[in-house]
């Protein structure tokens, strides 16, 4: 069995064919280390089997194992003359190391490559877990679904095959789970190829998906070309469909195959029973996290299939595994979906055989008819089992699509497993959120009748957190989940930060627990530092620390310093680095921080970069809006620090959605309240770092938010302080020259106007009092006349006070007072520069160093707390600032060369040029104004794109320069006339002013010196012998031509272009950006002393004496950031929160109402409307099919009615002879008559086919067969009696047996059996009970943990029901056996009959007293047991008595029994 392996590669060949680059080199060594791992672990974990000793079969050639003599090993061919043993297929064929495995590689469309491996029947279901797992990278399943049917192909309607295909595909790739078939290319496992396909052509966004095909090695057609010892990396297969004959091709669409091999050849069905262990090895494993309770789910998909299918249904659902069928899909499908229609009662031999008739056609007729007596029981048994069958049926609504069938039959088959309780429910939640489905969680598991706490659902929203799971996130807040309680331990936060995704936050995160590590390791001995090496953790305080930095150092902490730690492993650069616990921050807050649980979660999501996340946690935050702004700060700060262009990218959208959202919530409040949305704006948040909405939003840049209208209402009225807005300009200007006119009511002050609106609503309100009678608003109108009564009119001097101490008229005097210096300026330079420095010179020197004293103050006045280095990067960045400094330079340059003899025209020279630059930083005064203002800002972009520009235009004009220097003069050695021809001359050309020396014509001798001599003149061009120029005249002027064309044409008019463009950029934008700049004006002369330059050094005088001298506080200003009292501030959040919910409504109603969702509604619409009449079309037959079973039914109670009218004659003597038979020879009339409450008598533990702890098999009893009364003349069960009770084995039977018959009917054995004697076998359960307490609360029974590890009743046999079991002597004692034994007449009797038993045979049964024996809590009884119980070290238990008890279902139904003795509910 050694084919030849031409077209291989070998790793030898590979080496050879290396490329010389190192890096190809790397990257082909690694793949090929990878390799030779995989083939080492193969060849030492998997065999093949072979076989190793040829005999001729009826062919001469082949063996009987099935290969040809040519693919059998040389020690296997014997010589003729050879007379050893026969040929058996369990000596003759071993195990050796496989030789297939590798990549396989399918030819055609898309170029298909998968994973093979070839596998002995024998090998371990773990070792092929670990070879899926581990060496072949497949990430373990959240689901097994293995689907099973028609092997050879068959015919699916268009509408199944459509459905299911999008099902199957849906189900895996939303649950992530493994779909496991037969592997061919043919019947069932051909279709579920074409949905891999099929998904694998329309997207690929989640991913592969995982088809592993388990088949049979001998049957593959085409296999030689898998074979290879060492392996194939790829092993190119050929697809021969029409020349595979009674073979099977792989199916190419499959992603991994195992090929299941026991040595022979042509022989179907060898991988079904490994591929069974497989199967449940895979459910044993834990499901997601190892320290899950719940395992990996299977179940079973059904498409057609014949008898194979149904004994794999049938033992799939003895082992749990649910099954889903698909009606419609043919054979065996549909006639278990038929049958599970109708009652028990109706799925009868007959009608089975109708069913098989019908759905089998031809082939129905090769099948025997004990054949379908057993497919009846087990199709019976199956549909008995309703809580692990689902039938999917397309005429229905109520199932949706295959994959919603799917994963509910899971959910059913788990509720029915599990007891009834908060574990039930837990195991199905965690399902649904290991397979990512929302909708089966909404519809399945949250509903009326599961009773969730919170707490029971803090386990789930820790999953769906750190699983990326939002929907479900959403779900379990909607149900429930307090994010109080959730965070409110510091270890599951810092647990979420310990599971965070690999990001750029967790990136510096991991540095900064780096360095303080290392700085903490510095500070400690070696003890302590061997300790820590033990283990290293992370408190909040680092992710503080980080957070703090992205926002600004100028906010506090928002966590405190923590007191505890969480084992935190992180990886940086390929090195593990953890960090101790931390101290607190260098900058303690004045108040522990507050803590916002929604802000933990969405500062977590925000710093992962999550938007999905971050937006559900958003509209959980108290502090809404400084939230948005807070993560817009953040998110920009991370983008401008990482290194990832794509994730920038990401992260800055993400920062632009907040704005958004910051935008819409204060625009919703500044429409409801516009004096709350200020307050919004300039209170101090508690849960960001103290810091305000307005900081953060000029932190972040956010020029759209400071731009609304609101923001800007503040602004403004910030900028006129105590003066209202409404006062025109000119008035302001006439009182700030005539003061009085403020005290004849010329100005408007703000706190009038306040007094004002209040007494207006007071009197309105009073009004509505007096005409309605109503008294509700009494209380409110107390409050705002005590309100009233605390804001005081203001008085003379305070008028005068706030007057000058406005922004607005400190903005005028400052401008009067630089119109002022720049005058003075200029007649000192122009009229009044002596040598000795004048009067007005020296007033000159004095304005300016009260101008050098405010830029000081600027630059160390810190209101918001920025700190000396980031207050003066601020002071450097603005172009203003820069300005002043240079002009202050320069002046004192000037001054300094002024006051030196010899430099003093130098001096005054540069005083002129500082002259230009105070004249230009008057710009910076008319940036307030609306008008000028965004000139300004286009003026400054324009400058910038001049500036390339120029760099764009001195290519040129250096090239066309240097080129007619060169050409025109001879060697000038005047650095002077060399810069102004080669640079200066040609920047004029562009304006017009061309020169005379490139032209004959235009050439005048006299204004050029000849040898250069004359400084005033240029050096003359080369003269030839006629004293004219010798240079090329038609280079010249062509030279000339070709510069002007493009630097006069085609740069200036891209100059023109460039200028357009920025001006049509910044002219939407100019506005927004005037309004962000604003506020630095505004704030700048908000913080400005009164008094103008140069009085204002007396204000510097007295500042310095304040601050410096008594060392006293700077007053503080409540206008920029205001502390709020804990009540005011619990209701600006609330109301705040209800304007989010109101703004989070009205967008919803926006998208709901936009065209793109109308687009989508209508065509969902139109969907389910064609699919409702496709499902008419196919359901119209069905409706027919009911009618015809219907009438069949009446038909059937019309016999039955006949036959009871019969029997009532027979029994009054009127019968003469045989009625005519209506049924068949096995159906009596008997089994007609078979009822519900009939079948409720009908054992089904004693009908099991597989007879416990033997090798029998039962004959099938089907269940209208079971009572004895009915005739069933093919009844042959095997006789049966087990070794332990001491009679023959499958010998010849007593003759006695007829005299002992099962009360409960046919079992299928005849015989003994295991138990001890032929018919009743008496047992004796005993029930004893207690009150838990003495209030009769709880009854409890006694229970025993048996040897299995189950929980039991204690009993056992007995020879009389009146005595107790012998066996409870070792389990109580003797002396308690016996005083039980004496109390055991005074018990009661709750059940004594016949009880289904698997061991149970048509001549031996058991049969079952239940004694209850009540405790009472004052007898010795009570406490000997009770001392039992706890010396028995939880081998004995008292239990609750309920219908959670873990008991077998006979025990519980007596328990029952028992509870209803004692009127309690079960």
């Amino acid at each position: 069995m050694l084919p030849s392996f031409e077209n291989m590669v070998l790793p030898q060949e590979l080496i050879e064919k290396m490329p010389q680059n190192n890096l190809q080199l790397n990257q082909v060594m690694s793949r090929l280390k990878k390799r030779c791992t995989l083939t080492s672990w193969i060849k030492e974990k998997i065999n093949k089997k072979e076989c190793c000793l040829f005999e001729k079969d009826v062919r001469e050639d082949v063996c009987r194992c099935g290969y040809s003599k040519i693919e059998h090993v040389g020690e296997a061919i014997k010589p003729d003359d050879f007379t050893g043993e026969s040929w058996d297929r369990h000596r003759h064929i071993h195990e050796v190391p496989t030789d297939a495995f590798g990549d396989i590689s399918f030819d055609g469309l898309g170029q298909k490559t998968g994973k093979y491996a070839r596998v002995s029947t024998d090998t371990s279901p773990e070792i092929l877990y670990q070879l899926l797992t581990e060496q072949w990278k497949l990430s373990p399943p959240n689901l097994l679904i293995s689907v099973t049917g028609g092997a050879k192909n068959f015919y699916l309607k268009a509408r199944i095959k459509n459905m299911f295909h999008r099902g199957l595909i849906k189900v895996a790739q939303t649950t992530g789970a493994w779909i496991i078939t037969g592997g061919t290319h043919a019947g069932v496992m051909k279709h579920v190829g074409q949905a891999v396909r099929d998904n694998a052509l329309s997207s690929s966004i989640h991913g592969q998906i995982v088809a592993i095909g388990v088949a049979t090695w001998g049957i593959i057609h085409n296999k030689d070309a898998l074979v290879r010892p060492e392996g194939c990396f790829p092993a190119h297969y050929p697809m021969d469909i029409k020349g595979q004959g009674r073979l099977s091709c792989l199916d190419n669409n499959h992603t991994h195959f195992l090929l299941v091999d026991d040595g022979t050849h042509g022989n179907y069905g060898v991988e079904i029973e490994l591929r069974s262990r497989l199967e449940k090895c895979i459910s044993r494993k834990r499901l997601g996290n190892k320290e899950s309770g719940v395992t990996i789910p299977v179940v079973c998909v059904v498409l057609d299939g014949g008898p194979g299918t149904l004994n794999t249904i049938y033992n799939a659902m003895l082992c749990g595994t649910p099954c889903v069928i698909l009606e419609g899909s043919g054979r065996i499908a549909d006639v278990i979906a038929q049958a599970a229609g109708q009652p028990l009662s109706r799925v009868t031999i007959v009608h089975i055989h109708l069913l098989m008739k019908r759905f089998f056609g031809k082939e129905y007729e090769k099948f025997p008819d004990l054949k379908i007596i057993e497919w009846t029981k087990k199709i019976q048994d199956i549909i008995s089992m309703p809580h692990l069958l689902t039938i999917f049926r397309i005429s229905e609504d109520d199932h949706g699509d295959v994959d919603v069938a799917i994963l509910q039959a899971l959910l059913k088959a788990s509720r029915i497993s599990e007891s009834q309780g908060i574990e039930c429910w837990k195991r199905q939640l965690e399902l649904a959120i290991a397979w990512n489905r929302v909708d089966i969680a909404e519809t399945e598991i949250f509903t009326e009748e599961s009773q969730w706490k919170s707490s029971d659902l803090h386990w789930a929203m820790f999953s769906a957190l750190v699983g990326n799971k939002p929907q479900f996130v959403s779900l379990l807040l909607e149900n429930g989940v307090s994010l109080r309680d959730f965070l409110q331990d510091e270890e599951t936060l810092c647990e979420l930060y310990k599971q965070m995704p690999g990001c750029f936050f967790l990136s510096k995160l991991a540095k900064r627990v780096d360095r303080a590590r290392r700085s903490k390791r510095r500070a400690l001995d070696r003890r302590v530092r061997a300790l820590q090496r033990q283990g290293e953790t992370i408190s909040l305080t680092h992710v503080s620390e980080e957070v703090r930095h992205l926002l600004g150092s100028f906010t506090q902490p928002i966590y405190p310093p923590s007191t505890r730690t969480c084992n935190f492993n992180m990886t940086m650069e390929d090195t593990s680095t953890s960090l101790s616990k931390s101290q607190a921050g260098s900058e303690s807050p004045h108040d522990e921080p507050q803590r916002d649980y929604g802000r933990d979660l969405f500062l977590w999501a925000v710093v992962q970069n999550n938007k999905d996340l971050a937006e559900i946690a958003w509209e959980q935050c108290r502090d809404c809006m400084s939230a948005a702004l807070a993560a817009t700060m953040i998110l920009k700060k991370m983008a401008e620090e990482g290194s990832d262009a794509d994730e920038a990218e990401v992260m800055r959208e993400l920062a632009n959605h907040y704005e958004k959202q910051a935008i819409g919530v204060f625009s919703e409040c500044n429409n409801n309240d516009e004096e709350r949305a200020q307050k919004l704006l300039v209170r101090a948040s508690p849960y960001w770092g103290r810091t305000t909405c307005l900081r953060l939003a000029l932190e972040a840049d956010d020029k759209s938010f400071i731009a609304q209208s609101g923001v800007q209402a503040l602004l403004t009225q910030i900028w006129c302080g105590e003066l209202s807005v409404v006062n025109p300009v000119w008035r302001v200007l006439i009182c700030m020259v005539f003061f009085p006119l403020i005290y004849t009511r010329f100005l408007v002050f703000r706190r009038d106007e306040v007094i004002q609106r209040e007494t207006e609503k007071n009197e309105e309100i009073k009004t509505v009092e007096n005409v309605t009678g109503s008294v509700l608003r009494t209380k409110s109108r107390h409050l705002d006349a005590a309100r009233l009564q605390r804001l005081k009119i203001l008085g003379s001097w305070s008028k005068l006070v706030c007057l000058y101490s406005s922004p607005q008229v400190k903005f005028y005097w400052n401008i009067v007072s630089y119109f002022a210096f720049l005058f003075l300026f200029a007649v000192v330079l122009m009229i009044d520069f002596q040598a000795t420095p004048s009067p007005a010179e020296l007033l000159l020197y004095v304005w300016l160093l009260s101008l050098v004293c405010e830029e000081v103050r600027q630059l160390f006045h810190d209101p918001d707390g920025f700190g000396f280095r980031k207050k003066a990067r601020m002071y450097i960045n603005d172009v203003w600032n820069m300005l002043d400094v240079l002009s202050i330079l320069l002046f004192i340059v000037g001054l300094a060369f002024r006051l030196t003899t010899k430099l003093f025209y130098a001096g005054k020279v540069v005083l002129c040029i500082d002259f230009v630059v105070f004249c230009l930083r008057l710009m910076a005064i008319f940036t307030i104004s609306k008008t000028l203002g965004p000139k300004i800002i286009i003026v400054k972009r324009m400058i910038m794109d001049m500036f390339f520009f120029m760099f764009l235009l001195s290519i040129w004009v250096v090239a066309y320069g240097v080129a007619k220097q060169g050409i025109l003069i001879d060697n000038d050695s005047r650095l002077d006339w060399i810069i102004r021809g080669a640079v200066y001359e040609p920047y004029l050309i562009i304006f017009g002013d061309f020169p005379t020396n490139i032209d004959y014509t235009a050439f005048d001798i006299d204004t050029c010196s000849m040898n250069g001599t004359d400084p005033l003149k240029p050096k003359c061009p080369i003269l030839n012998e006629n004293q004219m120029p010798a240079f090329p005249q038609w280079l010249t002027i062509i030279m000339l031509c070709v510069y002007l064309l493009f630097a006069n044409i085609l740069l200036l008019n891209l100059l023109i272009a460039i200028f357009n463009f920025t001006f049509q950029e910044v002219q939407d934008n100019t506005d927004t950006i005037w309004k962000f700049q604003r506020y630095e004006l505004i704030k700048e002369y908000h913080s400005l002393p009164a008094a103008p330059p140069p009085l204002i050094i007396f204000s510097h005088l007295y500042l310095f004496i304040r601050l410096l001298l008594l060392c006293r506080a700077p007053v503080i200003c409540k206008e920029f950031k205001n502390e709020l009292p804990q009540i005011e501030e619990e209701e600006l959040l609330s109301w705040e929160a209800l304007m989010k919910d109101q703004y989070l409504l009205s967008t919803q109603q926006e998208q709901n109402q936009s065209m793109e969702r109308r687009i989508l509604d209508t065509a969902q619409k139109v969907t389910t409307m064609n699919d409702r009449l496709e499902r008419e079309e196919e359901t119209s037959s069905a409706a027919m099919a009911t009618r015809l079973a219907r009438l069949e039914e009446q038909a059937a109670q019309s016999v039955k009615a006949l036959q009871w009218i019969m029997d009532s004659l027979k029994s009054q003597g009127f019968a003469s002879k045989e009625p005519p038979s209506l049924t068949t020879a096995d159906e009596s009339p008997d089994t007609l008559r078979s009822t519900s409450e009939k079948e409720d008598r009908f054992h089904v533990n004693a009908r099991q086919f597989h007879y416990p702890n033997s090798k029998i098999t039962r004959f099938p009893v089907p269940e209208e067969k079971v009572p004895w009364e009915v005739s069933f003349s093919s009844y042959m069960p095997p006789y049966y009696i087990s070794e332990d009770g001491g009679a023959q084995m499958d010998g010849v039977e007593p003759v006695d047996l007829d005299n002992y018959r099962n009360p409960g009917g046919r079992t299928g054995v005849r015989g003994q059996g295991a138990l001890s004697y032929l018919g009743p076998n008496l047992n004796v359960d005993l029930v004893l009970t207690r009150w838990r307490d003495s209030e009769r609360s709880v009854l409890e029974y006694l229970a025993v943990w048996d040897n299995h590890g189950t929980l039991v009743l204690p009993g056992g046999p007995v020879q009389s029901a009146d005595e107790l079991p012998v066996t409870l002597k070792r389990t109580f004692g003797k002396k308690l056996f016996e005083k039980l034994s004496e109390k055991a007449s005074e018990g009661t009797k709750v059940f004594d009959d016949y009880v289904d038993d698997c061991r149970n045979t048509d001549n031996a049964w058991v049969k079952t007293t239940v004694l209850n024996i009540h405790l009472s809590r004052t007898s010795e009884l009570f406490f000997d047991i009770n001392n039992v119980v706890v010396s028995s070290n939880g081998a004995l238990q008292w239990q609750e008595v309920s219908s959670k008890t873990r008991l077998s279902s006979n025990q519980r139904d007596s328990l029952q029994k028992v509870a209803e003795l004692h009127n309690r509910k079960f």
